[in-house]
């Protein structure tokens, strides 16, 4: 009993995991989400009120708006007065100390007893004229912009109120004592007092920070933040209304009181219960979708740990942004989750992973129609633009785009808000940039990638594209033919691939690897027979089946010895689909005419293509090999050969997976044309 259920354990190892990364991301992204109530009206600023009519349904203030707020603040910054410090001790220490001064002097030939007293007399005259208006700091002179103001001068406990221009500054210290300085009748006593008293006489009068923050403090503590009530069953809005002036005020203020009755320990459970149903919905549709379009990965635990790692990583990001300064909502490069899946995987997936994400971020953001609408719209033009990361000018440029974008559609929901272009927070152009700036981590998180996950992306390809690689080196030396078909296979799929818009690096290489498995048998196939010998001839039509099929499996070894990418395994896998070998089960019939033989035999295992490229490559290995087969290549001959392979491989259904559409493959038919006429054009013979 206990070994068949550690053998159902076993067998199921992929499933639990996935159950398991499925409920840690859930119970991780609801943790990450506010817990309080929400209200159950959306409503912003300029929009009709789409709803019944609104009654109060209970008593609740009404709040003023935090502009109105604001602007009471700074009403109040401006008029709080400034107060500053009379320090009564500096008079009493100038003094003493311009006393013992001047008791060093003695009458001499310079001065007499006469001036020395009257010296005495001038210096006392001049400190007491100082200091009776008070002689101020020069650093807390910044603290004035206008000199008439009124300030509160503080002498211990009383406080009296005085003009700031009756206070004296430095200059105007130095101004009293010249002009009494004039009336000594000797340069010598003058000099004598001017430097004595330039020495010892000091401000007094200094900036009581401490004391005119704590009125200004008082001040703000009495602003209200409410004006007006609003009775339960009043009249709020009626159906229809335009949401604005104090209709919003209301709004908001029913809001904020709705969502904080909400809040109560009794309804914090249920609210988590709720978001655990959305959460899990949302990732249950991407695990669906990755089932259903994208099996492979889905059955791969590391891509879809991926993919989970990333969605949870955006949402981080984004909620610790919120929760420091909702201000920079927009800072948070989102875009850079569609450039990395679809770097990794594709476009279709890449877009359903960021819708999802998005729709998630919409329970914690402010402004959440806004913020989804903006960043889906963003998210499909980086599908649409970004391509080919290894061309550093392509990542420039679609950045770009994208916060262009993101800075038109701002502007257009700001005028649709405020009627006008008046009220634009120009900030947030600024955290677009920035937005845009962070965009190029994106380059950064695929390398990290690369290396954590094993996965590869288009600056891998151009490397493994590279002909002189070990493998494609080995290919060349064993399997010549194969190798020039490769080249061959690979310059056609670029060419198609550029013309519908698909991946032509990951195409290309791929192209390149698709037939590595022929090494092990490379004779027994045509390309490789430069003897003229057919080892074929000597077989069973089945055996010879066997081995022209068993080169895809061949293949799929050889590169996982020399670990090459899922993505460029996927194309030696499905570059023949399920696609029979024709020649050998006909071959067959004719030899066991009398036998109805399974063409199932003789058919390839699968998959079929399930990507554009992936398509791309069947046409252009099958249409490659097929031309060599004409005897005398025309314009017409290769047309009819081109149309007959493409239609026999819809007709067998090889592209149903695959996301190209007729109008695509007729587009990658004319390339396949174009370039085959060129491969065998004739040129004229030339004279001996």
């Amino acid at each position: 009993m206990k070994k068949e259920y550690i053998n159902k354990l076993y067998k199921n190892n992929a499933i639990i995991y996935k159950a398991l990364l499925f409920l840690i991301a859930v119970i991780a992204i609801v943790y990450l989400f506010p817990k309080g109530g929400q209200f159950k009206y959306d409503f912003s600023n300029g929009k009709l009120w789409q709803y019944d009519n609104l009654y109060a349904p209970f008593d609740f203030a009404i709040e003023k708006a935090e502009k109105e707020i604001d602007a009471e603040k700074k009403i109040i910054i401006k008029n709080t007065k400034k107060y500053f410090k009379f320090d009564l001790e500096i008079p009493k220490m100038v003094e003493n100390n311009f006393k013992t001064r001047m008791e060093f002097l003695k009458p001499n030939d310079s001065l007499s007893k006469k001036e020395i007293d009257t010296l005495i007399k001038t210096g006392n005259l001049i400190i007491s004229r100082v200091y009776e208006k008070g002689f101020i700091e020069a650093a807390s002179q910044g603290q004035i912009t206008d000199e008439s103001d009124i300030i509160e001068l503080r002498k211990n406990t009383q406080v009296e109120e005085i003009p700031y221009k009756q206070l004296l500054t430095s200059k105007e210290v130095f101004g009293l004592i010249t002009s009494n300085l004039k009336k000594l009748s000797t340069s010598y006593g003058e000099n004598l007092l001017l430097n004595t008293l330039s020495e010892i006489i000091k401000p007094n009068i200094t900036y009581d920070q401490e004391y005119t923050q704590k009125a200004l403090n008082e001040a703000l503590s009495e602003i209200s933040y409410t004006k007006g009530k609003v009775s339960s069953g009043e009249l709020i809005i009626l159906k229809g209304d335009i949401v604005e002036g104090k209709k919003l005020m209301v709004l908001n203020s029913l809001k904020r009181e709705s969502e904080s009755k909400i809040w109560t320990e009794s309804n914090y459970n249920w609210i988590v219960f709720g978001y655990t149903i959305l959460v899990s919905l949302a990732l249950l549709m991407l695990l669906l979708f990755l089932q259903k379009y994208r099996l492979e990965i889905f059955n791969n635990n590391n891509k879809v740990t991926f993919i989970f790692f990333n969605i949870f990583l955006m949402i981080l990001a984004q909620t610790l942004v919120i929760k420091y300064n909702s201000e920079y909502l927009y800072i948070v490069p989102l875009s850079i989750l569609p450039i990395v899946i679809k770097a990794f995987f594709d476009a279709r997936l890449g877009l359903f992973t960021h819708v999802l994400t998005v729709l998630l971020l919409g329970f914690i953001v402010p402004n959440s129609f806004e913020f989804i609408y903006l960043h889906i719209i963003a998210g499909i033009v980086t599908i649409l633009t970004v391509s080919e990361l290894y061309k550093r000018a392509n990542l420039f440029i679609s950045i770009g785009q994208i916060t262009l974008i993101y800075m038109l559609t701002y502007f257009a929901f700001s005028i649709i808000k405020e009627g006008n272009a008046s009220h634009l927070n120009w900030n947030y152009f600024l955290l677009f940039a920035a937005n845009g700036l962070l965009s190029f981590l994106a380059v950064f998180f695929i390398y990290f990638y690369e290396k954590i996950f094993g996965l590869v992306s288009d600056v891998t390809l151009l490397e493994l594209s590279n002909t002189n690689t070990k493998l494609l080196r080995e290919l060349n030396e064993i399997a010549p033919g194969t190798f020039q078909h490769s080249m061959q296979v690979a310059n056609l799929a670029d060419a198609a691939a550029n013309e519908i818009g698909a991946n032509s690096m990951l195409v290309r290489t791929g192209a390149l690897y698709h037939d590595i498995g022929k090494m092990k048998n490379p004779m027994y196939f045509t390309e490789n027979q430069s003897t003229g010998v057919n080892p074929h001839n000597d077989l069973d039509p089945r055996d010879s089946a066997q081995i022209i099929m068993n080169h895809v499996i061949d293949g799929i070894e050889i590169a996982k010895q020399y670990r090459l990418p899922d993505r460029l395994i996927d194309f030696i896998r499905t570059h023949h689909g399920t696609t029979p070998v024709y020649y050998f089960y006909k071959k067959e019939e004719q030899l066991h005419a009398e036998e109805k033989v399974d063409i199932k035999d003789f058919s390839y295992k699968g998959p079929i293509p399930f990507s554009k490229e992936t398509a791309i490559l069947m046409i252009c290995d099958a249409s490659e090999a097929a031309s060599k087969s004409l005897k005398t290549p025309t314009a017409q001959s290769i047309n009819e050969l081109i149309d007959k392979i493409v239609e026999k491989q819809k007709a067998e259904n090889q592209f149903i997976n695959s996301n190209i559409t007729f109008r695509e493959i007729e587009t990658v038919k004319k390339v396949i044309k174009k370039k085959l006429m060129n491969i065998y054009h004739l040129r004229v013979e030339y004279p001996e």
